[in-house]
């Protein structure tokens, strides 16, 4: 009995490693998340400073009564200027969000995978205690029975959690 305790610690200790190992991923993963969403609103902060400053130089202008061809120029570039440095946030606030959608969908393939195999493990090895009870008593059979659905219920629920994560 004693080696059996044993062999199921063993079995246990080496089914969670990489259940740890990817939450360990994930983490890594949300931190680099953190940062390009840093980047997305310090870029945000700098285009709207840029933006203020061409309003101000806009009403300068005005104030200085230049002569209106030169207005006209004027004020195209600055539009154009305007309008390309928002298109360039528009492709960094999408490349962002396809970044973070790119990670979710991996983060929850990855945990869907690890802890469909460890459940699984988990079932073989109540199967072949199961197999072994046939000889002791029907207590145990009921035990492991029991273990068995638990583990097909967490495998199903984990599923769900897995898809509901990918679709984020």
């Amino acid at each position: 009995m004693v080696k059996r305790v044993k062999r199921a610690e063993v079995f246990f200790t080496e089914a969670i490693i990489p259940i740890v190992e990817t939450h360990r991923a994930a983490r890594q993963s949300k931190i680099d998340l953190n940062r390009l969403n840093l980047t997305l609103n310090q870029r945000t902060v700098e285009l709207a400073a840029t933006n203020r400053q061409l309003q101000r130089g806009i009403v300068r202008r005005k104030v200085r009564g230049s002569r209106p061809q030169e207005k006209r120029q004027h004020y195209a570039k600055l539009l154009k200027d305007s309008l390309q440095l928002q298109e360039g946030l528009r492709q960094l606030t999408h490349q962002v969000l396809a970044a973070q959608e790119d990670e979710r969908k991996k983060i929850s393939l990855e945990l869907q995978d690890e802890i469909a195999q460890t459940l699984l493990g988990i079932n073989v090895r109540l199967l072949t205690l199961k197999q072994e009870a046939r000889s002791n008593t029907q207590g145990l059979k009921h035990e492991i029975a029991g273990t068995q659905q638990l583990v097909a219920k967490s495998a199903k629920s984990m599923r769900q959690v897995a898809r509901g994560f990918g679709n984020l």
